[in-house]
């Protein structure tokens, strides 16, 4: 119990820290108020530091019998002032005038912002790696000196730099919840300079960066290379073990991160310029064994323009308007040829099709670099709400080191993990980021022992992103929208069927026999122990989802000798998605039928309303198949006056506004508001085929609503170009008469559960 009480003691120490510091900045913006406190924190530090080393040295040089003993009193205060003395021992030299002791006496003077500002600068002058690093704007008339005073009494009660303390990170523990507590005060601001720790050390746990190069070309307040040497001293190695370069392209966010890394004693090369890493890349000839990174979020401010033709952009020219693939080309360029990197992106890095960035990232992907893509959940970040992702970059796959991997790729799918710190913002626990960076290693090991987990991760070839246009949201592979029935054997189908399935109408069975009939005709389907005894729409829905698949995914269709195509050596030609069947063809939906986009009739005309026309809204669709009770109806009224926006029967609804990738049928003449597209198929197009083929699009309409900002919309020439896998009339026609005997117990179902609704 007492163990217990000293981690939680010791856990909350920061924060009460914290909140007394806050409680002193008054109405000072949080932005200024940073500096000021993390500024004195950092000379606490290093006078702690010094002060530790100092009484050594004192102790040393006095002791009569001991082989530093100085007896010459102006020797020996030459010595213990000689700062190659504490350099030796990786300590900061600190004068007398800037010593913690003589701040904490003089804090109550008036004059105590000077007395700070001579201090830094006098550290300045000893240090030389400290030159132009540390804040000297104490004296400022704004800045409360009563209050400054206080604050300086309140960082005094902690110690930072002594040994003790030090072997605890006391200091680094202070430094970072400080930092994270002031990218949260300042919001959007805060994310310049702050990647939240779970993000860091999930990056971290992924690459390993055991021994060689790290480099972060926008490495903020140094948060990545901290772990990165934490990650190293936790698996035995030693902080000389990496060399750390950085860029970094704000000046006051560049200092924290040489306060951040003096104050750990990490060694490193961090650049400032004003132009940044693009314009004035600080390490032009730097080939690095990591990068990692955290780069701002879909940058338009990047002065592309001035870039086009740079030799960095291999895999084509970004836009102008978003420096995403200018970040990822750029992180590419700079490592070694078994070099790796780990770093966040914009969720819409990994659907954009828009100014060319489709085309890059499939030039990415062809040239075999993508080894892991994870999307991450909401609210992990301080400066957006946008989900974001994390790209895993290898240029050499088949390192002796891990098993070959070529041609392969892991996504993960962590969207659903986290959990809220408050009301605005999640973390990763230490559990799940486990989880996630053991996913990782168990596929890339050669002893790994990986498996697919359905809804969580999957391992794809490129001809399975080809599919979806290489497009890499994981959610488009590992989750499916009926996933639990894709890999279900039939037998246990049918099985399902027989368990589910209730006597629900009179009539019924003479349907249920034609559809035994029709599946008996079959011969690549085993369907002779289904018993339809009634229904239970979802179940029916999943067997014809199972022969769709079978058909349409496997390619296991009855060929003209009634055997399964594809086992049966059917020929395949080559297309834009991959192999397809030799008479089939990629379409656009808007080759397969007229695409609607529903609209709302004024609503301030009562007169449009309350008859017995089907309105459709999102909330109609939730959970249907069929929509045959709509909360709203338009009268004869409000559908004249639209219409061209009017459905017939078995037209397929596509929700793709705020909800996008709900997918269900009209039972009847119907309207939807303009939230849905809808489509209205070809006579040689089976309704049925294109609601499956939406339900397996869902994802990526999802994907594609979403773009990479918080606003979920699929405009409507966008959702039209979506290609779709087409067969031949032949085919189309057998999967529809098949599909309307069983969509007809759907339908009576729908119809029957309204009734009693």
């Amino acid at each position: 119990m007492k163990k217990q009480k000293e981690q939680t003691k010791e856990i909350n120490f920061e924060d009460k820290l914290w909140k007394a510091a806050d409680k002193m900045r008054n109405n000072m913006d949080a932005a200024e108020y940073k500096h000021i406190v993390l500024g004195l924190i950092f000379l606490k530090y290093i006078s702690d530091a010094f002060e530790e080393r100092y009484k050594t040295l004192d102790k040393e040089v006095s002791d009569k019998k001991g082989a530093y003993y100085v007896a010459e009193p102006q020797a020996k205060y030459e010595t213990l002032n000689d700062p190659d003395e504490y350099r030796a021992d990786n300590v900061f030299y600190v004068p007398e005038k800037a010593r913690w002791e003589y701040l904490q006496k003089n804090a109550k003077q008036p004059i105590i912002g000077k007395i700070i500002d001579d201090a830094m600068d006098e550290l300045e002058k000893n240090n030389p790696t400290l030159k132009g690093v540390l804040p000297k704007n104490y004296a400022r008339p704004s800045l409360d000196k009563t209050r400054l005073g206080e604050l300086i009494d309140l960082i005094g009660t902690i110690g930072l730099g002594d040994r003790e303390n030090r072997s605890k990170d006391i200091l680094g523990r202070v430094y970072e919840y400080f930092l994270g507590q002031f990218a949260d005060a300042e919001g959007k601001k805060g994310g310049q300079f702050y990647t939240p720790r779970s993000i860091v050390k999930l990056l971290v746990e992924m690459l390993e960066p055991y021994k060689g190069r790290v480099f972060d070309p926008c490495c903020g307040s140094g948060g990545m290379f901290v772990q990165s040497e934490k990650f190293v001293q936790i698996h035995g190695g030693r902080i000389g073990d990496i060399s750390v370069y950085g860029q970094e392209s704000n000046q006051t966010t560049w200092r924290l991160c040489k306060m951040n890394l003096a104050i750990r004693g990490i060694d490193a090369n961090i650049q400032w310029n004003n132009e940044g890493s693009f314009l004035k890349d600080a390490h032009k000839d730097l080939k690095s064994d990591f990068v990692i990174a955290n780069p701002p979020f879909n940058d338009s401010d990047w002065k592309g323009e001035a870039l086009r033709d740079d030799a960095r952009w291999k895999y084509g020219a970004p836009p102008t308007g978003n420096a995403n693939f200018a970040w990822v080309q750029h992180f590419i360029y700079h490592l070694t040829p078994s070099g790796v990197a780990g770093f966040v992106l914009a969720n819409g890095s990994m659907s954009s099709n828009t100014s060319g960035e489709g085309e890059i990232r499939k030039n990415i992907v062809e040239a075999d670099l993508v080894d892991c893509i994870v999307a991450l959940p909401n609210k992990l970040f301080y400066n957006t709400g946008i989900p974001a992702c994390l790209w895993f970059i290898s240029r050499d796959k088949n390192n002796s080191k891990y098993r070959d991997r070529k041609g392969e790729i892991l996504l993960i799918d962590a969207t659903k993990m986290g959990h809220l710190i408050d009301r605005r913002h999640r973390e990763l626990s230490d559990e799940e980021i486990k989880n996630i960076s053991e996913t990782y290693h168990n596929w890339k090991n050669k002893d790994g022992k990986y498996r697919d987990i359905d809804g969580f991760s999957k391992s794809v070839l490129e001809e399975d992103l080809r599919i979806y246009d290489y497009v890499l949201t994981p959610g488009l592979y590992v989750h499916s929208g009926i996933s639990e029935i894709m890999d279900k054997s039939f037998i246990d189908i049918t099985n399902d069927i027989n368990k589910k399935l209730v006597r629900r109408k009179e009539g019924i069975d003479n349907i249920q026999i034609k559809l035994k009939l029709r599946l008996k005709e079959i011969a690549s389907l085993n369907f002779d122990e289904v018993s339809f005894l009634a229904a239970q729409n979802h179940t029916l829905e999943s067997l014809g989802f199972a022969i769709y698949k079978k058909w349409f995914i496997d390619f296991e269709f009855p060929d003209n000798q009634n055997k399964p195509y594809k086992s049966n050596n059917g020929k395949t030609k080559e297309s834009e998605l991959g192999a397809i069947p030799e008479k089939w063809e990629v379409k656009t939906i808007t080759q397969c039928g007229k695409v609607i986009c529903g609209k709302t009739p004024p609503t301030k005309d009562k007169e449009n309303y309350g008859e017995d026309i089907p309105f459709i809204t999102i909330p109609d669709m939730r959970n249907k198949i069929f929509v045959v009770k709509t909360e709203k109806k338009l009268s004869q009224k409000g559908a004249n006056i639209q219409k061209k926006k009017e459905l017939p029967s078995l037209s397929v609804c596509v929700s793709c506004i705020a909800t996008p990738g709900l997918v269900c049928l009209t039972s009847k003449d119907s309207h939807t508001n303009q939230q849905i597209n809808s489509i209205v198929c070809n006579k040689n197009v089976s309704p049925y085929f294109m609601y499956y083929a939406m339900k397996v699009k869902s994802e990526q309409i999802k994907v594609f609503g979403q773009g990479g900002t918080a606003t979920l919309n699929l405009n409507t020439g966008n959702f039209g170009r979506i290609r779709l896998i087409v067969p031949d009339e032949i085919i189309m026609r057998k999967f529809d008469d098949i599909m309307k005997e069983l969509f007809t117990i759907i339908k009576i179902n729908a119809k029957d559960n309204t009734q009693e609704d």
